[in-house]
């Protein structure tokens, strides 16, 4: 292990085991939102989406080490990452598999996802910690591979759902670069104790977490003359609530997206809209 790895130890090993985390946990986030095609996936086909997730987060990650990791450093660290991950992957597995898990294999699938990775995401050149088009492009593109992965390409909920849940990944991220511990990852279990509560019966109030967490988010586009709105929630959200609420809050927000893309297409397609936009792209 290089010099600049040891140094980073602790944080290449908690990057590493954030990224499986939410690679496994937005897994299961896309079949909830493709039953259907869900119940025709295998094995492989999950393993084939898993990967696509580690590749936009190994790409998330190398653009925001450039904010947080001196420039002479960034190379070794991705390296490292790319072994921390593969070391993590080998423990994960090992379990499930026994001495059956090829150990080679798993370093070579690794190595050829980060190398995918550059050649699918490299591309779009943008801040990351800024919105802007080439950002929501990759994120489009990537979550359009999901979909097409699950057998639902084209479907608005998949691919709302995959940009969520890569997206969320950032403040994550930046919070372990920064040497801060991330927020947790693993979802919930049965097992785990409820929040502490007060004495009126309402949970205990937690102090500042230093993370914003984008719980819903709805976004609107244009094609042409159609105008598409979409909404998705965080998938540590999505888990939290009980049927009946996800069922009401899914009615809500139908709701809310209806009346939201139906006053931005008016307002796209209104001559002072295209006026504006003419300006402002000369």
């Amino acid at each position: 292990m290089g010099t600049a790895n040891k140094e980073y130890q602790a944080q290449l090993r908690q990057l590493a085991e954030l990224m499986l985390a939410v690679s496994g946990e937005s897994v299961t986030m896309m079949k909830r939102n493709a039953p259907e095609q869900a119940l025709k996936l295998k094995r492989q086909d999950e393993w084939g989406i898993y990967l696509e997730f580690l590749k936009i987060m190994f790409n998330v990650t190398d653009r925001l080490t450039a904010l947080h990791i001196p420039i002479k450093d960034q190379l070794e660290f991705m390296n490292g990452l790319e072994d921390a991950v593969t070391t993590q992957l080998k423990a994960v597995l090992e379990p499930a598999f026994g001495n059956n898990a090829d150990q080679m294999e798993i370093v070579l699938t690794i190595g050829n996802a980060v190398a995918e990775s550059r050649e699918l995401y490299e591309k779009y050149k943008y801040l990351i910690t800024e919105d802007s088009k080439q950002k929501n492009e990759m994120f489009q593109a990537f979550s359009e591979r999901v979909a097409e992965l699950i057998g639902a390409p084209q479907n608005g909920q998949v691919i709302a759902a995959a940009t969520l849940c890569a997206s969320a990944i950032i403040p994550a991220i930046s919070a372990v670069l920064q040497g801060q511990a991330p927020p947790a990852a693993a979802p919930s279990t049965p097992g785990q104790q409820p929040a502490a509560a007060t004495g009126n019966g309402e949970p205990a109030k937690k102090g500042p977490t230093g993370q914003d967490i984008k719980l819903v988010s709805l976004m609107s586009t244009v094609t042409g003359e159609e105008v598409e709105t979409r909404w998705g929630l965080h998938p540590r959200f999505r888990q939290d609530l009980t049927p009946a609420e996800l069922q009401q809050l899914t009615k809500l927000l139908n709701r809310v997206a209806k009346i939201l893309g139906e006053r931005y297409a008016a307002v796209a397609f209104s001559e002072e809209w295209n006026s504006w936009h003419k300006a402002g792209h000369a």
